[in-house]
């Protein structure tokens, strides 16, 4: 009868133990090497689309969402004038996103004509 509670005593202490433990998130953003890239605003999102529109000093990118999609009015930081996916910096939400660039410096109607084409 003694070993019992003895290792239900253990138990009980392994069980509190662990469930005192917090992850906590050690990752930290680099602002200052983000804001030194690249900045856009995003001008269309959709939650049907997996692709947004952002718009930039040399035109409106087409990004593919691979991940977390931003909002409409967010700030993202990245290579957004180079194709291929990257790592960008939505500093509205403080948060990293992965997104794949599909086409840059486009025009105004040439972002809508390829929103469309990748929409649908």
């Amino acid at each position: 009868m003694k070993k019992i509670f003895t290792l239900s005593g253990f138990l009980l202490f392994i069980a509190i133990f662990f469930s005192s433990c917090v992850k906590q998130n050690v990752f930290q953003i680099d602002e200052g090497y983000w804001l030194s890239k690249e900045r856009g605003e995003v001008v269309y999102s959709s939650s049907s689309c997996p692709y947004y529109i952002v718009q930039t000093a040399n035109g409106y990118s087409i990004v593919q969402s691979l991940d977390s999609k931003p909002y409409v009015g967010d700030i993202l930081y990245g290579d957004l004038s180079y194709y291929g996916a990257k790592d960008m910096y939505d500093r509205t939400g403080g948060i990293m996103i992965t997104g794949d660039v599909k086409e840059y410096w486009l025009s105004y109607s040439g972002a809508q004509d390829a929103i469309n084409y990748y929409c649908n």
